[in-house]
């Protein structure tokens, strides 16, 4: 007899096999994706760069969660951690922490990605692809085109871009259907996303970061809050303690949540999330406090609370109410959700030209109907008795892959620091990792006017 709680532990990666009809069987979909597996090689020059470390230990954690297989790291990785991860002091123990294989030899026949300054990388095969950066930009190269970013100007979101950018074009890659993935430069300024590969030739990597914001109000604590997180906990805080973040979430974690949310390793403990990502946060060393119940227009938000509300949530009540509460600055940002859609982001910022309520109000969310055509797997659960409303819960579950959230996390973070700095917004990024040069950006003209969200010093 199949479990009934499948729809809580099945893989959202796995599942795109099943939704696709490329498994007949759940078992079968799972060996696909074990058969995955990524190489990471690394080079002296990360034991010197925040923002290198930020790009293996994101390549890493997000390639876990998609390459089932595992990811390999090779090379000397005996140095000090420059980025704050749990209580681990060089990058070998934050590597292993995070359920990457430290090996001394490289194997072949195998994505790979290259982090740093490898001398005379050996037994390249047919994907290999360099992470890169520079100030706000970050990255991937073919490593045939044999160039990089100079990797000069620290900035640690630059790196979590270019970490997931490389598992992404790796993925795509090993799944097939995207021929250009390992092919191109997928190189992007989260200064100025509307910018294109000019990037690669230009000397302005965007500024230098004078001051971190304070105080947030998170709107969802999964796939999005999470990556969220984990971008945001690399910053250069010189005092985490005056960090205050309002974490609301009214979900239970499951095994599911592995495999996209970056701050979840199976085997889950069942608690709310904002318990545990609480946690977390204070490990960190921000101050927290927790809200429990569904995000609704049926509260505001007094003056001692953060006004700035940073919303990853699936849910079209949720969003239309973003500027009902009080916030005087929205981040929002949402992720496609099919097989062939996961790859597709979107970021908002509120106020803007349209509203929230003009964007989602009156929409609702339609479910999947797995009764319609059921793909062979879906038959096959049925046969091994799961029964209809089961199936119907686990279609209607989204597929997804851990570096999209990753990815769209820094260019909220980007939203982030522009507004603390008083810099441009931008009321929409529309995009897809299938095809990242084709994203379109909308200025908001309704962030013109300075605003001060709380602001912390960071390190030197």
């Amino acid at each position: 007899m199949i479990s009934k709680n499948l729809s809580e532990t099945l893989s959202r990666t796995v599942k795109m096999a099943l939704d696709s009809g490329e498994a007949s069987t759940l078992e079968e979909a799972e060996s696909i994706f074990y058969n995955y597996q990524l190489i990471i090689e690394v080079g002296s020059s990360v034991a010197t760069s925040p923002t290198l470390q930020a790009a293996l230990l994101t390549a890493v954690n997000a390639g876990r969660r998609a390459f089932l297989g595992g990811v390999s790291v090779c090379g000397c990785l005996d140095f000090n951690l420059l980025i704050p991860w749990k209580e681990c002091k060089t990058v070998e123990s934050a590597v292993i922490d995070l359920k990457g294989r430290v090996l001394q030899a490289v194997p072949a026949d195998h994505p790979r990605i290259i982090i740093g300054n490898v001398e005379n990388p050996s037994g390249i095969g047919d994907f290999a692809v360099r992470a890169t950066f520079d100030g706000w930009v970050g990255g991937v190269i073919p490593l045939e085109e044999a160039r990089r970013l100079p990797e000069k100007q620290e900035f640690t979101p630059s790196g979590v871009l270019a970490g997931a950018l490389a598992v992404a074009e790796a993925f795509q890659y090993i799944r097939g259907g995207n021929p250009m993935a390992g092919r191109r430069a997928v190189v992007l300024s989260l200064w100025r996303p509307e910018l294109g590969e000019e990037w690669l030739e230009s000397s302005d990597p965007g500024p230098l970061l004078q001051y971190l914001p304070a105080k947030l109000w998170l709107i969802g604590l999964g796939h999005l809050g999470q990556a969220f997180l984990w971008t945001l906990g690399f910053l250069p805080f010189a005092r985490p303690e005056e960090v205050l973040l309002v974490l609301q979430d009214f979900d239970l974690l499951s095994d599911a949540n592995d495999s996209t949310s970056p701050l979840t390793f199976a085997p889950v403990k069942k608690e709310r999330k904002t318990r545990a990502i609480a946690n977390w946060c204070e490990q960190r060393g921000f101050r927290t406090s927790i809200n429990e119940r569904l995000f609704a227009g049926n509260f505001t938000v007094s003056d001692h609370e953060p006004m700035v509300g940073i919303c990853g949530v699936d849910n079209a009540i949720a969003r239309s109410a973003l500027e009902n509460v009080g916030f005087a600055r929205v981040i929002e940002a949402g992720l496609g959700k099919g097989e062939h859609e996961y790859l597709e982001f979107q970021v908002h910022t509120f106020p803007s030209h349209d509203t929230a309520q003009k964007q989602w109000g009156g929409h609702t969310i339609n479910s999947q109907s797995p009764q319609d055509e059921l793909k062979p797997a879906y038959e096959a659960l049925k046969l091994e008795g799961m029964d209809e409303c089961g199936i119907a819960t686990l279609a209607g579950r989204s597929v997804g892959a851990c570096f999209v959230g990753m990815v769209t996390s820094t260019l909220m973070i980007a939203e982030l620091l522009r507004m603390t700095h008083g810099a441009h917004a931008y009321s929409l990024i529309d995009g897809s990792l299938r095809s990242l040069h084709r994203r379109q950006t909308i200025i908001n003209e309704k962030w013109s006017e300075p605003f001060n969200p709380g602001i912390t010093d960071l390190t030197d």
